[in-house]
């Protein structure tokens, strides 16, 4: 039989549907599937109460590339919203990232030069010239203070590792500034689509045939033969039948809570917990990212986890035994013909929303 569709697309979310939009501009035809009974994978937002609702944790969009940008903002306005999280340590609350506000908090330092000399001071206790681990590039960065009160109990909590077995360029993700800036991202674009990202995904897929509910593996065979190519944003380990063993990922749950006549519950849409003691890493509060005013409002706590088969895979964990394991996979995926493997699934890659659309142009372009 002559196959319906030029692409079939495994998967709703980010990738898939930036893929699906490039795609259906060239003419091909597109079915789209996804395992969910929603459109847009971890991105989703869902409207509770006029607030949208991040789903599957908090996503704020966020790059330097002005193409990325600008496609984005075809779909949908985007807010002006600023990613500025508090850390509430053991009931003391401090700014991140890391900056003069955090070090007048940590230290009761007003200069540069104070703040500068302080850290100085905390890492020459070390002795740490070359950092080893996360625990040694944090203490190199800002000191042992702010180590101990903002990034231990998280990082331990986040990772389920001690941070002493953690690889040093995790933690230089973080930026260090010696100015009053709150802005987490560097990135001269930032911002929330108004109406949340399940609309914008919407738009992107407009005129492809969407098939919601539907587990590709349950009927691969029937589904491969309905296109002529496969975009496949799955785990590229199940892909192969887990065939060289699991893949391993951190995973995250969230305990949503609507609490009604409650207007503002902390003040701020992300609030992390840093000691180790409290379960969750951190408290999103939704109405924030679109500056909500309802009556109501939308808190959900998070809590990592090791990821074990039947959970949905989040993070990946990038050390040298899993980068082996991957290599192997990846080597199957190059051999395939018919099937590109692309996102943070398929490529067992931690991805910003802004390089995932990056990667699409990119793979995308060379088909």
């Amino acid at each position: 039989m002559k196959p319906q569709y030029d692409f079939l697309i495994v998967g709703t979310g980010l990738f898939g549907a930036v893929s699906a939009y490039l795609l259906k501009k060239k003419g091909y035809s597109i079915c789209m599937i996804d395992k969910r009974e929603h459109i847009g994978g971890n991105v989703y937002t869902e409207n509770v109460r006029g607030i949208n609702v991040h789903k599957y944790g908090a996503h704020i969009f966020h790059t330097s590339n002005k193409k990325v940008w600008d496609f984005v903002n075809s779909f949908a306005e985007f807010n002006r919203y600023t990613n500025s999280p508090v850390a509430n340590y053991k009931g003391k609350l401090y700014n991140l990232p890391f900056n003069m506000n955090t070090f007048y908090q940590m230290w009761g330092v007003k200069t540069p030069e104070e703040a500068r000399k302080k850290i100085d001071e905390q890492k020459k206790e070390y002795h740490i010239d070359n950092p080893r681990n996360l625990e040694e590039q944090a203490i190199s960065l800002i000191g042992k203070d702010i180590y101990e009160a903002l990034i231990k109990g998280y990082t331990q909590k986040q990772w389920g590792r001690k941070c002493t077995e953690l690889p040093a360029f995790i933690i230089k993700r973080l930026p260090v500034r010696f100015t009053f800036d709150n802005n987490y991202f560097n990135d001269k674009y930032q911002g929330i689509p108004e109406g949340g990202y399940t609309a914008l995904i919407e738009k992107m897929i407009e005129g492809c045939e969407v098939r919601l509910g539907v587990d590709y593996f349950d009927q691969k065979e029937e589904l491969d033969a309905m296109a002529e190519r496969v975009i496949y944003t799955g785990e590229i380990d199940r892909y192969f039948n887990y065939q060289y063993g699991h893949l391993q990922y951190r995973t995250v749950s969230f305990d949503t809570e609507l609490m009604e006549g409650v207007e503002n519950y902390q003040g701020n849409a992300v609030v992390n917990y840093t000691d180790a003691e409290t379960p969750y890493t951190r408290i999103i509060e939704h109405k924030h990212f679109e500056y909500g005013t309802q009556p109501d409002t939308v808190i959900s706590r998070e809590y990592s986890k090791e990821w074990q088969p039947g959970d949905e895979p989040y993070y990946p964990v990038n050390d040298e035994k899993n980068s082996v394991l991957y290599a192997q996979y990846k080597a199957l995926a190059d051999a395939q013909d018919k099937v590109i493997f692309g996102g943070r699934l398929a490529e067992y890659k931690y991805y910003d929303m802004h390089k995932v659309i990056e990667r699409a142009f990119e793979m995308i372009g060379e088909l």
